[in-house]
């Protein structure tokens, strides 16, 4: 039997309580997002927040309409709306005439909106390195492929906001 060590933790995995593990993977979660957003705001993006991310990824290249955007967070149409609204003020995404249907509304990201989205890709990347360097890149690899083996192929949702919002 592992004995706990004076941070908490014990020493043999196998001997935790189950519901430490996910505990862990959303603490692993969080410190990505925060360090992310430290570093986003360090390079011009001080007002983006996760829910914001979440919604410029379900944006996407080619735009989406309000009702799109509320189903791939997981939230109702009023509060995507508020969301892009909020985008829309800080500069990140604007609306537009959708060419397909004159009573529909588009959503698009600006320049400002991929921007950060594109430094947001490289700063997972270097957070990823930074991890790799910690735990040893061999390690990170498997983790990485451990997951996917116990995760559905849907995983990636980007319904998190509203999952975690209940």
């Amino acid at each position: 039997m592992a004995e706990r060590t004076e941070g908490g933790g014990r020493g043999d995995a196998r001997d935790a309580p189950g519901y430490e593990l996910p505990l862990l993977l959303f603490a692993g979660f969080r410190s990505l997002i925060d360090q992310l957003h430290a570093e986003l705001a360090r390079q011009g993006h001080p007002d983006v927040r996760p829910v914001h991310g979440f919604a410029m990824q379900a944006i996407g290249r080619d735009g989406a309409t309000a009702v799109a955007i509320g189903r791939r967070i997981g939230v109702s149409k009023q509060a995507a709306g508020k969301t892009v609204d909020r985008l829309e003020s800080l500069g990140y995404a604007v609306r537009t005439d959708d060419p397909a249907d004159a009573r529909r509304k588009l959503i698009r990201l600006t320049p400002h909106g991929f921007d950060a989205l594109a430094r947001s890709a490289a700063i997972f990347d270097r957070l990823r390195d930074e991890w790799a360097e910690t735990l040893g890149r061999d390690r990170v690899q498997a983790m990485e492929s451990d997951l996917r083996a116990v995760t559905p192929p849907q995983a990636f949702r980007l319904d998190a906001a509203g999952w975690l919002g209940g």
